[in-house]
C-alpha cells in the first residue's frame, strides 16, 4: 500500500512538472496562446447566445427551466475548457507520434508510456475562458434556482465532475487508438468531436433509446449531465452508482486495449 501512494505522488509531481512545462512554453509564444484564449473566448459568446434562448422563449425543455438550462450549459463549457486543456492536443498528436516513430523516445522513459502520450501536453489558452465562464454560469443558474449550497451538495457536483473528466478521458481517447493500426484518424477525430457535441443539450431531448445508449452503451452523457442533475435532484441510487463504474470500466478498456496495441506497435524508424 505504501508504494502505491509512493507511485501516485511521483505521478501527481509529474504531472505537476508537464503542467508547469506546459504553460512556460505557452508563454514563449504569446501569440499562439493569445488566439487560442480570444477563439474560445468567441465560442464562450456563441455558448451564452445559446443559453439566453430559453429565457426569451420563456418555457421549460423537457422539464428543465431556462435557469436549469443555464446551469447546464455551464456544466458543458466546464467540460468543454477540461477536455480542450487537458486531453485534446494530447489524443490528436497520438497518430502522429506512431506515423512519425516519435513514441519511440517515450517508450524509453521509465514512466508509464499512456501516461506520458496522454497528459503531456496543457492547453491553457483553451481552458481558462471556458473554465471560469462556465463556472460564472454554473454560479448563476445554481443561485437563481435556490439550490442548496452546502457541503454535501457541493463535495458531490465536484465529485460527479471528476467523473466526467475521467469518462470523457477514456470515451474520447478511445477512438484515437486507432492510430496504431491506420494511417490517418481525421475522421475519427471529426467524429469523436460530433459526438461531444450531443452534450450541447441535456439528454432529456433525446428520445429514450439515445438516452440509454449514451449513458450506457457509449456514456457520453455522464460528462455533462449528471453533475447538473445531482443538484437538482434528478438523479437516483442506480445512476450515482453508475457515475462512479462508468469511467472505471471505461478506464480499464482503454488500458487493455492501450496494451494490446503496444504489442502490435513497429517502429516506423524501422
Amino acid at each position: 500500500m505504501k508504494n502505491v501512494f509512493r507511485n501516485v505522488g511521483r505521478y501527481l509531481r509529474l504531472y505537476w512538472k508537464f503542467i508547469q512545462f506546459s504553460v512556460m512554453s505557452q508563454m514563449e509564444y504569446r501569440i499562439n496562446f493569445i488566439t487560442a484564449f480570444l477563439v474560445e473566448t468567441a465560442y464562450l459568446l456563441i455558448k451564452l447566445l445559446y443559453a439566453s434562448v430559453p429565457y426569451r422563449a420563456g418555457t421549460d425543455i423537457n422539464g428543465w427551466t431556462p435557469d436549469a438550462v443555464l446551469l447546464y450549459i455551464g456544466v458543458f463549457t466546464m467540460m468543454s475548457g477540461f477536455y480542450s486543456g487537458l486531453f485534446y492536443s494530447n489524443f490528436t498528436s497520438l497518430p502522429d507520434k506512431i506515423r512519425t516513430g516519435s513514441l519511440d523516445v517515450l517508450i524509453t522513459k521509465p514512466v508509464s508510456l499512456q501516461f506520458m502520450v496522454t497528459l503531456r501536453q496543457f492547453e491553457l489558452g483553451y481552458t481558462v475562458s471556458n473554465v471560469v465562464g462556465g463556472g460564472i454560469m454554473t454560479g448563476i443558474g445554481w443561485y437563481r434556482l435556490g439550490l442548496p449550497f452546502d457541503l454535501e451538495t457541493v463535495g458531490g457536483f465536484a465529485v460527479l465532475l471528476g467523473c466526467g473528466v475521467l469518462t470523457a478521458y477514456s470515451v474520447f481517447l478511445l477512438p484515437q487508438l486507432l492510430a496504431f493500426w491506420i494511417i490517418r484518424t481525421n475522421g475519427v477525430t471529426e467524429l469523436s468531436n460530433s459526438i461531444f457535441e450531443t452534450n450541447y443539450v441535456p439528454m432529456a431531448v433525446y428520445s429514450n433509446l439515445i438516452q440509454r445508449i449514451g449513458l450506457f452503451v457509449l456514456p457520453v452523457f455522464v460528462i455533462c449531465n449528471f453533475p447538473p442533475m445531482f443538484i437538482l435532484g434528478k438523479m437516483d441510487t442506480g445512476l450515482i452508482v453508475w457515475a462512479f463504474l462508468a469511467p472505471l470500466w471505461l478506464l480499464a478498456i482503454i488500458r487493455l486495449i492501450w496494451q494490446f496495441a503496444l504489442r502490435d506497435y513497429t517502429s516506423a524508424s524501422q
